[in-house]
């Protein structure tokens, strides 16, 4: 892991510029126009990003841990004591999506637990076809293997997917979800050939990909282009950060048919046998999993409750980390 620091961009720690509310109907939207849900109001604090981020004064190879499940050597980050908070990463992820959630959870007296799902990270591909409910049984035998009881379990993007998979199964080990800007409504719609052009030319172009990333990390101009599509304000996220995000991620063996899993598996009907308390969070301004899904969680889950993250984008966790830690803490029933 990276273990530069820096010193914090311009605009990080300074005051936010009141952004122009457009309404309800967003035109940013690349693809097409939706429906917006408006801001849930800040309990707190709720800055953008982290100018002094707890992640990197920790030495993580002292809290990486593997096990074996359904034959694949999972590699996974653990921190703390106490209630255990199973964190689930999305398509192109790694448990390093969740820096600046694991340290803050351990400190506020949870035992947080981040995996590389099979063929992600540092965890191989499997030797199983990968899809959602493969994927959401080695959730499932994963927390077994660790003998994990009374257990929250956090799911961004496609990790949400796979953790409402897990949860319409009603497993005794699970009393809390978290879904964050999590795929599923519209997975049903999509049809595999064209998913499957698009994961195999993002696949193919991983090297260029990773040589603009990493050039974007140092350049202000670039760094824009390349992370504007997940964060809302890119030039306001530690290098450090976006650094993590990329480097583990790219060229990642499973991207292509975890991708393909996505496409046309419908669960919708499921989600109505959620029954464990559900927290949804969403940033009002993702461009990979737009607001305007997440009603559609709300309205099937019947003990949930969703708030709108504003001028946040696919990334909440990352974003903005001081709302987002304490309102999941708070969710949980521990205050940090």
């Amino acid at each position: 892991m990276s273990s530069e620091t820096e010193s914090p961009p311009a605009a990080v720690g300074e005051a936010e510029s009141p952004s122009v509310d457009l309404g309800p109907r967003a035109v940013t939207y690349p693809y097409r126009r939706i429906e917006r849900p408006a801001p849930t109001p800040p309990s707190g604090p709720d800055p953008y990003g982290n100018d002094d981020p707890e992640w990197l004064r920790i030495n993580w190879r002292e809290h990486l841990r593997s096990v074996d499940v359904r034959g694949v050597r999972l590699n996974y980050a653990e921190l703390g004591e106490g209630p255990p908070v199973v964190f689930v990463h999305g398509l192109g992820g790694c448990w390093q999506n969740w820096l600046e959630n694991l340290p803050a959870f351990a400190r506020g007296g949870y035992r947080a637990i981040a995996l590389d799902l099979p063929g992600f990270g540092q965890s191989p591909m499997p030797d199983w076809e990968i899809s959602i409910p493969a994927y959401g049984r080695l959730v499932d035998e994963f927390c077994k293997a660790l003998n994990l009881h009374s257990t929250a379990v956090v799911g961004n993007s496609m990790g949400g997917f796979i953790a409402a998979e897990v949860a319409t199964h009603a497993p005794t080990w699970i009393d809390h979800l978290v879904l964050v800007s999590s795929a599923g409504i519209t997975a049903a719609e999509l049809r595999q050939q064209p998913v499957v052009a698009w994961a195999r030319t993002i696949n193919a172009a991983s090297p260029l990909a990773m040589r603009l990333n990493l050039e974007g990390i140092r350049r202000p101009g670039l760094r824009q282009l390349a992370f504007e599509g997940v964060f809302r304000h890119p030039q306001r996220i530690r290098r450090e950060l976006l650094y993590e995000f990329s480097a583990p991620a790219i060229g990642a063996p499973a991207f292509v048919e975890s991708a393909v899993s996505l496409a046309g598996y419908d669960f919708l009907d499921q989600l109505e046998e959620i029954t464990v308390p559900t927290l949804m969070i969403w940033g009002r301004d993702d461009r990979v999993v737009p607001a305007s899904e997440a009603p559609g969680f709300e309205q099937r889950i019947s003990n949930s409750e969703l708030r709108i993250y504003g001028d946040c984008g696919h990334l909440a966790m990352a974003e903005r980390p001081t709302r987002f830690n304490r309102e999941v803490q708070e969710f949980l029933g521990r205050s940090s």
